[in-house]
């Protein structure tokens, strides 16, 4: 690694009307280092990286590239000049294929009048077996969110560029997938290339970073060496207070099961999984693990309705439920958060009070069948403030929100109906360690006070630090349920992995796939 800068922010401003996402800010990146940029959502570090990948134009400062002041009026200015940006939310084209995607700034490039398509997708392939195997001639909307995370990945690698940005590249992957990556980011290390890495996960940022850079309320903050700093000292100066307590207390480990809340028998789709059995009790919250593609959300999507069931049955609170629909669910109490914010778990278009109340526009009916807008406003406003969202105000647009933001409008829209259970998937993907908390806490509190959490997750800290008990789900069938005193990683990842783990785990006989 040289000490020499490849590229410098200096006094870097950016306002949005009266929003200041950026006031005078720092950053340097030297040849060769993996740096992190860290800071609460809101913070200001997407709205950076959108100005180095020339998507924002800053208001005031500059942007020094081998020491000498550039203008990055667009993406493609920003490719030429050998900056390559991995967008933490989806920013493919869904109606071309994967190969197409991958090979996009190089078929832009040619003059030739017809397309070697023979030579696109060998060149995919190469790109995307780095680090999946995915069919190259794949439309994109077919994918899961996971492997258009990846997608978007190889197509930056396939970039000849000198600065590599990665906004939360794992948030979406699973373990195996992140490892992955890791190796390829220490590899381009070593090859001069020099890498932005934003992420809210602590243990990635300290095995593979040199430096980190905290950002908040879109102000600089510090930069230190990793080895001169810890994952607290970070967190402290990202959040402005001390973190105590990252995940609230569980169930104690002697409790009672409660009462049957949630309770599925035998459900198939006829296509992804087949025969699951899950039980929801009172007070818990149960975690649903697995590889990523193993059935995880086809089977939360089946149970409310997303999907249609070829088999079993759903009970809940001790009533057999008919759903043939999501409204269905909905009226009965089950609700679902997507995993996919940007496409499914909000309007980003509308105003936030808007989004909390699209769920059940009845309730807030007035005389005339119209919409009491003032009741509209004080439900939006109530939930906007109990989760924290940071907002001018609730009649925002929601696209105006940071990422993290914007996921808690979503989980607010779920709440507006007081429902009785809540199945979560990916619930904090991209969202800062200070709101993760305050979401944690929030789950917690909302089982104690008798509503089902049920929570998809593919970070292996999240699911055992939060559930009380985990079901692992591989090939589309229930591997096995671990109860607080078998949770860890290892065993997790064997019953994912389709390995036998030698710790007997609760519904071991009935439960092994």
């Amino acid at each position: 690694m040289s000490d020499a800068p490849v590229l410098q922010i200096r006094s870097l401003s950016k306002a949005f009307g009266p929003v200041h996402a950026l006031s005078g800010v720092q950053f340097e990146l030297r040849r060769g280092e993996v740096h992190a940029l860290c800071g609460e959502n809101g913070a200001g570090k997407s709205t950076l990286m959108n100005m180095i990948g020339g998507i924002l134009q800053p208001d005031e400062g500059d942007i020094l590239i081998d020491g000498k002041p550039v203008t990055i009026a667009s993406p493609a200015a920003a490719q030429k000049i050998g900056i390559a940006l991995v967008h933490q939310e989806i920013a493919l084209c869904q109606d071309a294929t994967v190969a197409e995607n991958i090979c996009m700034a190089a078929i832009n490039a040619r003059r030739a009048p017809l397309m070697n398509f023979q030579q696109v997708h060998a060149d995919a392939e190469k790109a995307m077996n780095r680090l999946a195997p995915i069919a190259v001639r794949t439309k994109v909307a077919d994918l899961s969110i996971s492997s258009q995370q990846l997608v978007e990945i190889a197509k930056a690698l396939t970039l000849d560029c000198k600065v590599l940005i990665l906004d939360e590249p794992t948030a979406a992957l699973t373990e195996t997938e992140a490892q992955r990556l890791f190796a390829i980011v220490r590899g381009l290390k070593q090859r001069g290339i020099s890498v932005i890495y934003i992420s809210h996960r602590m243990a990635e940022i300290f095995s593979l970073c040199d430096r980190v850079t905290v950002f908040r309320d879109g102000r600089y903050v510090a930069t230190e060496a990793i080895e001169a700093t810890s994952p607290n000292d970070v967190v402290r100066k990202m959040v402005g207070r001390e973190i105590t307590q990252l995940y609230p207390d569980k169930l104690p480990a002697d409790a009672k099961p409660g009462r049957a809340l949630l309770s599925v028998s035998g459900l198939s789709d006829g296509t992804r999984f087949a025969n699951v059995d899950l039980e929801l009790r009172t007070g818990e919250i149960l975690g649903i693990g697995g590889l990523i593609g193993a059935g995880r959300s086809e089977i939360a999507q089946t149970i409310c309705g997303l999907r249609p069931a070829t088999a079993g049955s759903v009970v809940l609170d001790g009533k057999n439920l008919a759903i043939r629909s999501y409204a269905d669910a909905v009226r009965a109490g089950l609700v679902y958060l997507s995993e996919d914010r940007k496409r499914s778990g909000v309007f980003l278009d509308l105003s936030i009070a808007a989004n909390v109340s699209a769920l059940d526009l009845g309730k807030l009916t007035g005389r005339f069948g119209l919409l009491d807008r003032r009741a509209e406003a004080d439900q939006a406003t109530s939930l906007a403030r109990q989760l924290g969202v940071r907002m001018s105000g609730i009649d925002a647009a929601v696209s105006t929100l940071s990422g993290g933001n914007q996921q808690k409008v979503a989980i607010a829209k779920q709440l507006s109906v007081a429902p009785k259970v809540i199945i979560m998937d990916e619930p904090t993907r991209g969202i800062d360690v200070g709101a993760k908390v305050e979401i944690h806490r929030l789950l917690r509190d909302l089982a104690n006070r008798g509503v089902g959490i049920i929570v998809i997750s593919s970070e292996l800290p999240e699911l055992i630090g939060l559930c009380d008990r985990v079901a692992v789900v591989r090939e589309g069938r229930i591997a096995g349920v671990l109860g607080t005193g078998q949770l860890n990683e290892e065993t997790i990842i064997m019953l994912a992995s389709g390995v036998q783990p030698n710790a007997v785990y609760e519904g071991q006989a009935q439960n092994v796939a």
